[in-house]
């Protein structure tokens, strides 16, 4: 999630324009696309297989410390209080961050190339795998924690997460699991012009189900096999209805910058962020907000007098967790955390079928004519399901292998390459291999629990950490 920072003051909303134009200012020729990259990470301790807290001469303050002292990042503050990394000013990078239960982010750097992306990976792994070393902690990448119950868990000092944890409960039963149980890898990516965005935004849509069955990864809970391909996909089933799911109206005829503002502003707030403090508004809309109505009936006296401005749309436009998110870019949230190669695979999957036009039909031509109840059925029915999801005539694999085969010409037809000559399609390897045998990681999971791991998963720490 998103790391507020105190910055100088924003202009206030003038009117609906404003916001509309905020999305559209993201827009972008060809030439000027990026990659950003964001992945999450289980830490554990190597020698009692716990969480790691935030406190303690093991701790994250501490690790955060070993990567300003030896890597040159630099602190982002609440108070006293580190909440993430940066790069010095000036110094091309992204941001290390934390999730509500100690999930460790990369925030990447936007990147022209796959390439970049691998190269960045492999970097913030080696530099925590050095840490990690000394301070007798590894990394899991995986979309949800193995075993251990939620209450072992520990929370974060982050202020807006005190706020979303005390309102989670009242909107869906696994919201609480979603901020301290999961983990994830997404990666957001540009578009041209108003065109692009909804052509783009219906495609990610439509896939993301399809993505998070070629990226399962979460078969365990507490222990024990949970039924489900992707526990983190089920979680997010029943997390909040009001900011998640698949956004019907994107498919309706007159999708349009403006239809996702009006879609925002409906969404209900989590808080207001002034003087450094977060103020709880959690369950207000937007709407409420820019029209001054909220800060009327609001109780805080704190919000007697507020104008909404720019900052507060941006950082309002961060709480909405659809499938597909738009701020200036276009986010994919459908995929579980992995491993190194699958960490690289979920973006390159993710380009070769959009930043390439072609591939961008194909994948358009392929998903166009899926009813509302048609995408609905995919979205419900892959958690548990993964590949053998039933869908028209055949499965759900029969579309990954023909998503995997697109993505694989788009970024053949990207033409990038790296200094031995291959071009960015050889980050699918992974996903080439999944499609090919119709199994996924959680699938290999389970193979292992019912076989050499003996009915533990505690092996899963020694075998799949990063």
């Amino acid at each position: 999630m998103s790391t507020r920072q105190a910055s100088a003051d924003s202009p206030p909303i003038g009117s609906k324009a404003d916001l509309i134009a905020w999305i559209a200012k993201g827009s972008k020729p060809k030439s000027a696309w990026r990659i950003g990259t964001e992945h999450e990470k289980f830490l554990f301790h190597t020698d009692t297989l716990a969480p790691v807290a935030y406190d303690g001469p093991r701790g994250i303050r501490a690790i955060f410390g070993e990567l300003m002292t030896r890597y040159g990042w630099e602190p982002i503050l609440e108070g006293d209080t580190i909440i993430a990394l940066k790069r010095p000013d000036g110094e091309a990078g992204g941001t290390v961050s934390l999730e509500p239960g100690g999930q460790f982010e990369l925030s990447g750097a936007p990147l022209e190339t796959l390439h970049g992306v691998h190269a960045e990976t492999v970097e913030h792994i080696d530099q925590m795998k050095a840490i990690g070393h000394d301070f007798g902690i590894t990394m899991l990448g995986m979309g949800f924690t193995p075993e251990g119950l939620r209450s072992a868990i520990p929370r974060m000092p982050k202020r807006r997460y005190a706020v979303m944890t005390r309102y989670m409960p009242q909107v869906g039963e696994r919201g609480l699991d979603m901020m301290y149980r999961t983990s994830t890898v997404q990666v957001n990516l540009d578009f041209a012009a108003e065109s692009d965005f909804v052509q783009k935004l219906r495609v990610s849509l439509a896939l993301q189900p399809i993505a998070q069955a070629l990226f399962a990864a979460s078969p365990f809970t507490e222990g024990q096999p949970n039924g489900f391909q992707t526990m983190r996909g089920e979680v997010w089933r029943d997390t909040d209805k009001n900011r998640t799911g698949n956004l019907p109206f994107a498919f309706e005829p007159g999708m349009s910058f403006e239809r996702y503002v009006d879609y925002a502003l409906d969404v209900p707030m989590y808080f207001v962020f002034r003087d450094e403090q977060y103020i709880d508004v959690a369950g207000a809309s937007f709407r409420d907000f820019l029209s001054g109505k909220l800060q009327a009936s609001h109780p805080d006296p704190r919000l007697k007098g507020i104008v909404a401005t720019m900052e507060d749309w941006s950082d309002h436009m961060t709480t909405l967790f659809p499938d597909a998110r738009v701020k200036r870019f276009i986010e994919m949230r459908g995929a579980d955390s992995g491993s190194l190669d699958m960490i690289v695979a979920l973006p390159s999957y993710w380009v070769g079928l959009l930043y390439d036009q072609g591939a961008l039909d194909a994948a358009y031509e392929l998903s166009k004519s899926w009813s509302r109840e048609e995408r609905d059925q995919l979205r419900n029915d892959v958690p548990k399901a993964g590949f053998n999801a039933r869908f028209r005539s055949g499965t759900v694999l029969d579309i990954a292998r023909e998503t995997v085969r697109i993505a694989h010409a788009g970024l053949e037809a990207r033409g990038v390459r790296n200094s031995g000559g291959q071009t960015e399609a050889l980050y699918l390897a992974p996903l080439h291999e999944i499609v090919t045998s119709g199994k996924t990681v959680s699938d290999r999971l389970l193979a292992k629990f019912e076989g050499p791991w003996g009915h533990s998963v505690k092996p899963i720490y020694r075998d799949e950490a990063l």
